[in-house]
């Protein structure tokens, strides 16, 4: 299938609320950055409806079925395999580079020095004496003198990325790039309406986060300016270079481009010489068994996986606590499910695999979807999606 890179360069302020509900007097609404994969999904869907002139009720209704775009039911060949939070070079528009946050299996810790530096996680098999709630036979573990909190707010670039699926080691100061340098929350105070009369609703003050992603002009003029947007890779779609997209809540103005991107490629070569591996999640995962991702079998006190011509086992898994996801269906008018998922950056050790590189390739392309997907509306919205790393 026909892959496109696209970046959306927001016009304005967005607002990219999480699952939380909000609008009664004194609540307050909080923005996910980036947002879920299905916001940009929906943001594509409904500009490609309007520029093929499909009408959005037949569409809702499920009486106009468009090759691409399917019904809301059963969608068409349009999927959404990436979703980033990116930069776009100043002096190259035509380029942009992904960002990533930090995965589980790396820990960022201050020195005494002040120094940043990047650790990984290492599965470790627990000594014989020692008993746990782990459902593996290793945890995840990180070797350390002393106890020390781990910081946050920073994302890898795209060479850090590469050194991390690569098993390499991360240059704090090189490699990363720090949450303040890409956006800014700006508070914003709302007015609940009545539902009849359209007018403000006595005492309905609440207060929602506004994003403003960093741009070119905010930067010195000395150093190498960059935009901050969103990189969104998709198949099985045609579109054009250039599209308007409403995003967000309140439907704020973005643009649409198309760009190339390096992208980040595993040795498919090497991982199955080695017969081990990391999957490293890079969308949220809605998965039947809560933490465990889609192939993976817990019998017998051991974790198989085998999906998609992948065969191995699961000896350890780094994933944090789970989040929830939802949305609106704007096709029915209504709230979607709200679905508990592994987030973003979770990892799974894999050892004893049995796969062939192209069944590896396979692996990544399909994501961790069955043949027949369980969910095959959050498959074309970008969720379950992976990247095989280095053990």
């Amino acid at each position: 299938m026909n892959v496109q890179q696209h970046f959306i360069e927001p016009l304005d302020v967005l607002v990219l609320r999480g699952n939380k509900l909000f609008g009664d007097p004194g609540s307050f609404g909080e923005s996910v950055v980036p947002p879920w994969p299905s916001v940009a999904a929906g943001a594509l869907r409904s500009a490609l409806l309007a520029r093929k002139g499909i009408s959005p009720s037949l569409f809702a209704a499920g009486a106009h079925h468009d090759f691409e775009l399917g019904t809301p039911e059963h969608p068409g060949s349009f999927v959404l395999t990436a979703f980033n939070l990116a930069r776009r070079w100043h002096d190259s528009p035509a380029q942009a580079e992904p960002l990533q946050p930090l995965p589980a299996d790396l820990i960022l810790c201050k020195q005494d020095d002040g120094r940043l530096v990047a650790e990984k996680l290492h599965p470790h098999q627990l000594h014989r004496g020692i008993r746990c709630s782990s459902a593996t036979p290793a945890l995840a573990v990180l070797s350390e003198k002393e106890r020390r909190k781990p910081e946050t707010g920073h994302w890898l670039t795209v060479t850090g990325w590469k050194k991390h699926i690569a098993g390499k080691s991360i240059d704090a100061d090189a490699d990363l790039v720090r949450s303040a340098e890409l956006w800014r929350v700006d508070l914003r105070v709302g007015v609940g309406l009545e539902r009849q009369s359209r007018r403000a609703a006595d005492g309905a003050l609440f207060s929602t986060e506004a994003v403003a992603l960093r741009k070119a002009e905010h930067q010195p003029v000395t150093s190498r300016r960059y935009d901050i947007g969103f990189l969104a890779e998709t198949v099985g779609v045609e579109i054009p270079d250039d599209l308007p997209l409403r995003f967000g809540g309140d439907g704020r103005v973005a643009l649409c481009r198309s760009v190339s991107v390096e992208p980040a490629v595993p040795d498919y070569d090497a991982i199955a010489a080695a017969g081990r591996c990391r999957l490293v999640l890079t969308a949220p995962g809605i998965f039947r068994d809560g933490w465990l991702p889609t192939g993976a079998t817990d019998t017998n006190n051991e974790i198989t996986f085998d999906l998609h011509g992948v065969r191995g086992r699961l000896v350890c898994a780094a994933v944090r606590r789970a989040q929830t996801v939802s949305g609106f269906d704007l096709a029915r008018q209504r709230p979607k499910p709200a679905q508990r998922v592994a987030p973003i950056g979770s990892v799974y050790w894999l050892d004893d695999v049995h796969a062939t590189p192209e069944a590896l390739r396979k692996l990544v392309a399909e994501g961790l979807w069955s043949d027949l997907p369980e969910d095959a509306s959050r498959r074309a919205e970008g969720f379950n999606r992976l990247i095989l790393a280095n053990y």
